[in-house]
């Protein structure tokens, strides 16, 4: 940047094209030339009134002062704010306006003093919205990084914690941070992970899943290998087990790896109960994915293939039942499944004042009408509705749920039981060959490990669970020194 200030406010204008939000105001102080440069809307108006344009009139250096020593004053000698660099070039500019700072330039000094008045509108910290727990913190991140670093920081007071901040996306120049804990972490994942985001490709970086698959394993699996998550307290726990989290700007959703396929079936209810409970709960879940994805699929295949497991007044009911369905029952089950996902998509599109309602209402009425009619059977109708109902349990892993219920659903209608065997084959040969930064994601169970299925299999007493200090990079060890075994 040029020392002098009318070739500079001119290259400002010509870069921001003029732009009705670019603030710029020529002052004089103490005898030099200044113009004050911010952007309405990010900064605060009163902070700057109170911090920079008051304490400036207040200056007096003397005639014999130069622009120089004007600059040292005001860095120096002033509390004009506490986040204060200095812009030396046009990018570091106009990266600092974009982001909340009132910039002071003076005639005769090349750069720009930067100060941090940040004042735009943000989300208060509010309940997550898709990890309720009963016990737990009734807090979630929001779409400002620096207020979620200080949700962490406020859980996590120990100088292990580390939180580095990068700019990725070439226009947007979000601001992405990367929360680790020195005492556990693997330095080498650390440095994979800080290189991905660095070499992305991006121009915007508008939410978490812009940057999910640069974390994502090379291999395309079903399920993601990158977890999620909007709660500070979950989060603290995953860095302490030695993960890697990024908190991206613009976002409520925490990114962290490595993630186990195991982990979509706890939640943080599960600490906060008796083991018991945890243990009964933990396994609804492991029943509730089963039957999400195998039931149609296990209905259709028996009621077409091997009718004789039922006993013989089932088998006649459901056969009188479906007699009367106009439609063959892979078709029905087909039908109903792309009803149920077009109301569950309309319920979410819509304002949640009518969202529910329309889920609720829709559902009732088209499932009646379609019983009633004679379109779709009675137990073809149960049997979606317990699929669809158990998959709510684990909204986790919805996405992977809805792809396999129909994969098995056709292979069923197609192969019977031969053909839900087949995919299921394929489903876990996904699994057991999926990994997140070399950690295998069906870990404890592939490779085992008998300690660390004590909070997989069971849920034992936290006192227990503490002094085995679990740390998800011994995973990766193990899964090496079999490789070297073999």
């Amino acid at each position: 940047m040029p020392p002098s200030l009318r070739q500079t406010i001119e290259e400002i204008r010509s870069i921001m094209g003029n732009s009705m939000e670019l603030l710029i105001n020529e002052v004089t102080v103490s005898g030099h030339d200044c113009a004050l440069v911010c952007s309405e809307g990010l900064v605060s108006t009163l902070n700057i009134s109170n911090l920079i344009l008051t304490p400036l009139t207040e200056i007096s250096l003397g005639e014999n002062s130069t622009p120089d020593d004007l600059c040292g004053h005001i860095q120096n000698k002033m509390l004009l704010g506490i986040d204060r660099p200095r812009a030396t070039t046009y990018g570091e500019f106009i990266r600092f306006l974009m982001s909340g700072f009132a910039l002071i330039l003076i005639d005769g000094v090349c750069g720009a003093l930067c100060f941090g008045v940040q004042g735009y509108e943000k989300r208060g910290v509010s309940p997550p919205s898709s990890e309720a727990d009963l016990k737990g913190a009734h807090e979630a991140f929001t779409e400002v990084v620096r207020v979620n670093v200080s949700l962490v920081r406020r859980r996590m007071k120990s100088p292990t914690v580390r939180f580095e901040l990068m700019k990725v996306g070439s226009k947007s120049n979000t601001d992405v941070c990367v929360v680790y804990d020195t005492d556990s972490v693997d330095f080498n994942m650390l440095r994979r992970v800080k290189a991905q985001l660095l070499s992305t490709k991006l121009e915007t970086v508008i939410s978490s899943g812009y940057l999910q698959p640069f974390l994502e394993s090379g291999k395309k699996g079903i399920f993601h290998t990158v977890g999620t998550t909007e709660r500070p307290d979950v989060l603290c726990s995953k860095i302490l087990e030695g993960r890697i989290a990024v908190l991206i700007d613009g976002t409520p959703f925490a990114l962290i790896v490595p993630t186990l396929f195991a982990e979509n079936f706890q939640t943080l209810d599960d600490y906060n109960c008796k083991p018991y409970y945890a243990v009964f709960l933990r396994w609804l879940r492991y029943v509730g994915f089963l039957i999400a994805v195998f039931l149609p699929g296990v209905y259709i295949a028996v009621a077409l293939y091997n009718p004789e497991i039922f006993n013989g007044r089932l088998m006649l009911m459901l056969a009188s039942e479906e007699a009367k369905a106009p439609v063959p029952l892979a078709a029905e089950a087909l039908i109903m499944l792309t009803i149920y996902e077009l109301i569950r998509e309309g319920g979410l599109r819509l304002p949640k004042a009518v969202g529910g309602t329309v889920g609720i209402v829709g559902g009732i009425i088209i499932g009646d009408a379609a019983v009633k009619s004679g379109i779709v059977s009675t137990p073809l109708l149960i049997v979606i509705a317990l699929s669809v109902t158990a998959s709510f349990v684990i909204p986790a892993l919805n996405d992977g749920i809805t792809v396999l219920r129909f994969a098995v659903l056709l292979a069923g209608a197609i192969g019977g039981f031969f053909g839900i065997s087949l995919v299921l084959m394929i489903l876990l040969f996904d699994l057991c060959s999926a990994e997140s930064f070399g950690i295998p994601i069906m870990a404890p169970l592939s490779p085992f490990s008998f300690r660390a299925m004590k909070d997989v299999a069971v849920r034992e007493g936290i006192v227990k669970l503490q002094t085995h200090n679990f740390n998800i990079n011994r995973m990766g060890k193990r899964r090496r020194k079999e490789n070297d075994l073999r």
